[in-house]
């Protein structure tokens, strides 16, 4: 069975998006400024930015989708990316809004599914035809998948700044016994993978 990984950049004071989040600002007051490490230091940190990307299928929550809000959806919005995300795989959105599939270029189509995590998971898991499962964000879709202990391995890229406020990743997740199993960096992040277990 395909295991399940989730990536995500954090500040030092736990993090994944500043306050004030809009869809002017997606990542809230300075939360762009998590990022760096992916385009100041892009081939310095290659190893990482590629392994976010080396899912057979990913899951995202629908604000990561389409921006902070809820309601049902702006039929002509096609996501943050552009007409080729960077997946090039199957995406399943977890939503209350019904949509039908949208084939991006590249490979890449955002499915929505209404009926939990667990559906998610059992078609990413079909989708993904043995490879890995990607928990792509945001933070509430992160909690709720380490909350029912269903991630494996937790990437954690830890940008050495502080938000202050905004969403932070593990507010109420439980008691989860993490094990670091590697570590690297450079002077925008530190990588830590972590073996997950209960």
């Amino acid at each position: 069975m395909s295991r399940v990984t989730c990536d995500l950049t954090i500040s030092l004071d736990g993090f994944l998006a500043g306050p004030n989040q809009s869809m002017a600002e997606p990542l809230g007051e300075g939360g762009e400024r998590l990022h760096r490490w992916q385009f100041e230091e892009a081939e310095a940190n290659a190893a990482a930015r590629a392994g976010i990307l080396e899912a057979g299928a990913f899951i995202m929550g629908r604000n990561m989708y389409a921006g902070p809000g809820p309601g049902p959806w702006a039929e002509d919005w096609r996501g943050w990316w552009g007409e080729e995300p960077p997946y090039h795989a199957p995406v399943f959105v977890l939503t209350h809004h019904a949509r039908a599939p949208l084939e991006m270029e590249g490979g890449t189509t955002f499915n929505f599914v209404t009926d939990g995590i667990d559906s998610a998971l059992a078609q990413a898991r079909d989708a993904a035809g043995g490879k890995d499962v990607a928990v792509a964000g945001g933070a509430q879709t992160a909690r709720q998948f380490l909350s029912a202990g269903l991630i494996d391995e937790l990437r954690l890229h830890i940008a050495p700044m502080l938000l202050g406020a905004g969403e932070r990743l593990l507010d109420g997740v439980g008691n989860l016994t993490l094990e670091p199993t590697e570590v690297s960096g450079t002077g925008l992040v530190t990588h830590i993978r972590y073996q997950i277990t209960r």
